[in-house]
């Protein structure tokens, strides 16, 4: 039984128990839809050396050695992750295109008692909806930017309006990625499929009607890409700015980049590769700073040398900010009130 997709805001709501992706976990990790589980019915290497079969031997023996393959690891699944499943348990089952892993496992499932369907072509069925949301349509909402220089607590301000009700995207949050150089996270960033995915799938949900508040960003956040749909929005949207004096902003960034601080060899290599940038004398002394975790200043010479001259080139293309708010300190007090400053703005744009 083959079951077609519907549009992305109506995943959250299919009616099945869950979603069952049985590709390789490599397949998997790239990306998948929303809420799906992994039971792969070939690993990573059964399915490299099946394919290989496929193209030097002949598709019989590729089928005949796959079948026995999709067969074991359908019995580990069926005896560990689906042993306690309902007799009315209604599964739905995907692999990359609705083909023969997907319809194999489902037969499986059927045979049992359950209710299982397959997605119609598969995976590559959800991946058209994603590209089309994030490469064919326009934002379906309007943008609000929060832009302002390096340091001014934008990402925390924009967790605050999210509290307060307001609608936000956090692009850097998706992407794992606080979006300078030193801006990498422990565990890495998703692939662009799955980033993709997960911003389709935020951008689904919100109300048409009211505005979305975004962070200023450049067109990529790391190595992810910022996709059209999102991008072209960004560069037409109003913008409201946040300003605080670079001591303000240097305590705030030394207070939220513990992680990264800690490793003084790694920022080191980092501020290294400034070096086109940047005469070899302050170079030198950003190092010599970094070195003997000199935190406060080497952010504060960063801000004043680096990024703030970068921000001001690159605000001269953008749209002059409908607003500008100048905060004397980045103290949790302060950016509530920002944000709900920022929260009443935005309404009045919707």
């Amino acid at each position: 039984m083959s079951f077609p997709l519907p549009p992305l805001a109506d995943l959250p709501d299919l009616p099945f128990d869950e979603i069952i992706d049985v590709r390789s976990p490599a397949e998997f990790a790239e990306d998948h839809l929303p809420g799906a589980v992994s039971m792969p019915v070939m690993s990573n290497e059964e399915r490299a050396e099946i394919g290989t079969i496929y193209v030097q031997d002949s598709p019989f023996t590729a089928r005949k050695k796959g079948a026995a393959v999709v067969a074991r690891n359908a019995a580990r699944h069926l005896e560990t992750l689906l042993a306690d499943k309902p007799k009315g348990y209604r599964p739905l089952v995907y692999c990359w295109r609705g083909g023969q892993r997907s319809g194999s496992f489902a037969v499986i499932l059927r045979q049992i008692g359950w209710q299982a369907e397959v997605v119609e072509d598969g995976y590559r069925a959800y991946r058209r909806l994603v590209q089309q949301a994030m490469y064919d349509a326009p934002c379906p909402f309007p943008v609000v930017v929060l832009a302002g220089d390096t340091g001014t607590a934008k990402t925390a301000i924009l967790a605050e309006l999210k509290r307060q009700g307001t609608q936000v995207l956090d692009l850097e949050g998706l992407a794992n990625h606080r979006g300078s150089i030193f801006g990498a996270m422990p565990e890495g960033q998703p692939a662009q499929k799955g980033f993709e995915s997960a911003l389709a799938a935020q951008m689904a949900a919100m109300d048409p009607v009211r505005p979305v508040v975004v962070e200023a960003e450049s067109n990529k956040v790391g190595d992810i890409r910022l996709p059209p749909a999102i991008w072209h929005a960004m560069m037409k949207a109003p913008r409201i700015e946040v300003a605080a004096p670079v001591e303000a902003r240097a305590t705030y960034l030394t207070r939220t980049y513990t992680d990264t601080l800690p490793n003084t060899d790694g920022v080191v290599a980092l501020i290294q590769s400034l070096s086109d940038l940047h005469p070899k004398d302050r170079i030198a002394g950003w190092v010599e700073l970094a070195q003997k975790t000199e935190w406060q200043e080497l952010s504060q010479e960063l801000m004043l040398h680096h990024y703030d001259p970068r921000y001001a080139r690159t605000s001269r293309r953008n749209p002059a900010p409908e607003t500008r708010l100048d905060l004397s300190d980045l103290s949790d007090a302060t950016l509530r009130d920002t944000a709900g400053q920022i929260a009443d703005l935005v309404a009045k744009m919707g």
